[in-house]
């Protein structure tokens, strides 16, 4: 059985030049950016981003996680800059 690394994924919806939303994709762990038009073409991409990075550079994923899945959470923040409320938290 191959062992299991874990990488965090971050997608933003932004904005192209022309105005028109792109889902942006960030793996910060291993410095890489992928996009689709939507949030699941996003994560298809950067998915195979990463597959085609870790190809040609496999002494990269001694920089991933194997032992236990990220944690992270969303939190609300209002214009007085305040955190008000953590809206999701939890780990896969």
């Amino acid at each position: 059985m191959d062992k299991k690394y874990f990488v965090e994924i971050v997608i933003n919806k932004e904005k192209l030049s022309d105005g028109s939303p792109v889902f942006v994709a960030h793996c910060s762990t291993l410095g890489i950016t992928s996009q689709g038009s939507n949030t699941d073409e996003a994560m298809a991409n950067i998915k195979e981003a990463i597959e085609l990075y870790l190809e040609e550079q496999p002494e990269r994923y001694d920089d991933l996680s194997s032992e236990e899945t990220p944690l992270f959470s969303v939190i609300e923040v209002v214009r007085n800059g305040k955190a008000a409320n953590t809206l999701w938290s939890g780990s896969s």
